[in-house]
């Protein structure tokens, strides 16, 4: 039985509703990383495997716990390499080094401009450093998005090939070997998704916006976790009111018109995509979902993070410098390559595959890539799942209200737990604040107690010195007087032999 923690805030078979999820941000702050996970989960359980969250508590304290109860820990991650992530990564790095199990990751990237500047070097890269040089003392190597984080890495010193591989994203691998695009007929009335960034160039935003309202039987999927918030309650915008080219508030059409779907599980995310014609938008994993669903899709990448998944993986897209003010999506989709990830899909499965087997990682495919009997589908089959959430402008008056009573209590005791923490933190770093005064004034008054013994010393000894000055004087003097005495006495006896001498020759 292999007992293996993975990172990750939920299992794909959970059923965490939207509190429950806001409140202990399951999603890590983005749903798309559940289906990186999925992908995980489905090839690496294997039959009398069990898989266990880690549900993003990976303080150094655990490791004993760690070592003791699981044989193997997986670490998928997005574009860990960026200076917001640098406080996790060093967490990890702590972790790491304490454990005596393998650490495989699974997929990281390096976050980055669209056209980095790889010699010029980040502010993160000694932490970088540490973090793989922890993951490579308990794994063979690494598993990389894309070729410009493996310069990246390479240009640290780590070795391609050896200490790291590019496998692209894993979420990619998630139903296996072959993609089924569908070839479906793009209509103005079709049923479309649409993702976005509000981390995207204006003309991208703005292209995004003409193509909802070019294609008006759309659904909008956010991402975020604030949205998630603004889907279930209403509250609070995302952004500046006065925004124009994305969703930010409950008065925006796509939410007064109930095109908003948030989901909280990947599988139903899977089901409802793969009813649409088409997904177009911003988001790497709000279309790769509709890939591995088997629906038409497009891209815009804009950044280093999703140009090298986007080459990788031959993801059908359009360039950001591309899209012109009168770029329609129309004339996209009549221009694309749906079935370009298809054509790429059995050579990076492989490749994926071969660097399990060198991470010596047990996996459904280790006895042919068609296995047809995962042990993942049959516990998934079973899963109870929650539908995704509707905006709040969309459900009954009744529904509205439940919401309300459930989100908002929980908020404000989340709230006063905060600032219970956030005072005992406070009170704490007070603590060490008057022990540390206390102790340098200890310390303080043991120097005060040296200086007056030294300066003590010192005096005693500069009268013992000036008293012996003094008793070097009077020797001196008293062997000149001796001296001065003898001399008187030698002349004394002259004078009186010579007055002797004179009265003895009269």
């Amino acid at each position: 039985m292999k007992r293996i923690i993975i990172r990750a805030g939920m299992t794909p078979f959970e059923q965490f509703d939207a509190p429950y999820l806001m409140k202990h941000n399951s999603i890590g702050g983005n749903v798309g990383n559940l289906i990186y996970q999925y992908s995980i989960f489905r090839t690496l359980m294997t039959e009398g495997t069990t898989i266990t969250p880690d549900y993003y508590y990976y303080d150094e304290e655990r490791a004993d716990e760690i070592n003791a109860n699981f044989d193997l820990y997986v670490i998928p991650l997005a574009d860990a390499f960026r200076k917001e992530f640098v406080p996790t990564l060093r967490k990890y790095t702590r972790l790491i080094k304490k454990l005596k199990i393998p650490v495989v990751v699974i997929g990281v990237g390096l976050r980055a401009p669209f056209e980095p500047d790889l010699d010029g070097g980040f502010p993160f890269d000694e932490d970088v450093k540490a973090f793989v040089s922890a993951v490579l003392e308990r794994s063979s190597m690494l598993g990389l998005r894309g070729e410009i984080t493996s310069k990246y890495l390479t240009r640290l010193g780590f070795r391609e090939g050896i200490d790291h591989r590019v496998i692209g994203c894993p979420s990619m691998y998630a139903f296996g070997r072959d993609l089924h695009i569908r070839e479906t007929n793009i209509t103005p009335e079709s049923m479309i998704t649409v993702n976005s960034s509000r981390l995207a160039p204006q003309n991208v935003l703005d292209f995004i916006t003409r193509g909802m309202e070019e294609y008006p039987n759309h659904y909008f999927i956010p991402q975020w976790m604030k949205e998630l918030k603004l889907t279930y309650t209403g509250t609070h915008p995302i952004a500046d009111l006065s925004v124009t080219n994305y969703p930010v508030k409950m008065s925006d059409p796509a939410y007064m018109n109930n095109r908003v779907r948030f989901f909280l599980n990947a599988q139903t995310w899977f089901d409802f995509i793969g009813q649409a014609d088409l997904s177009f938008g911003a988001r790497l994993h709000g279309n790769i979902t509709a890939t591995l669903a088997g629906t038409p899709s497009i891209l815009i990448p804009k950044d280093a993070r999703m140009r090298e998944l986007t080459d990788y993986h031959q993801l059908t897209h359009i360039w950001a410098n591309d899209i012109k003010a009168d770029t329609q999506l129309s004339d996209v989709v009549a221009n694309a390559d749906f079935q370009s990830p298809v054509r790429v899909q059995a050579r990076n499965f492989d490749n994926f595959v071969d660097f399990l087997n060198v991470n010596d990682l047990e996996h459904i495919y280790q006895e042919t890539n068609y296995p047809e009997n995962v042990p993942f589908d049959r516990q998934m089959a079973q899963a109870e799942l929650l539908p995704p959430v509707q905006p709040i402008s969309g459900v009954s008056l009744e529904e509205a209200v439940a919401r309300f009573e459930r989100f908002f209590p929980e908020q404000e005791k989340k709230i006063a737990d905060t600032q219970i923490k956030v005072k005992e933190k406070l009170a704490e770093k007070d603590k060490k604040i008057a022990d540390a005064q206390k102790q340098a004034k200890a310390q303080l008054a043991e120097k005060d107690k040296k200086i007056k013994a030294l300066q003590k010393q010192t005096t005693t000894t500069q009268k013992d010195q000036e008293i012996a000055a003094l008793k070097a004087q009077l020797a001196a003097q008293t062997k000149k007087m001796k001296h001065q005495q003898g001399t008187l006495n030698r002349k004394a006896v002259r004078a009186a032999l010579k007055t002797a001498d004179l009265f003895a020759k009269k």
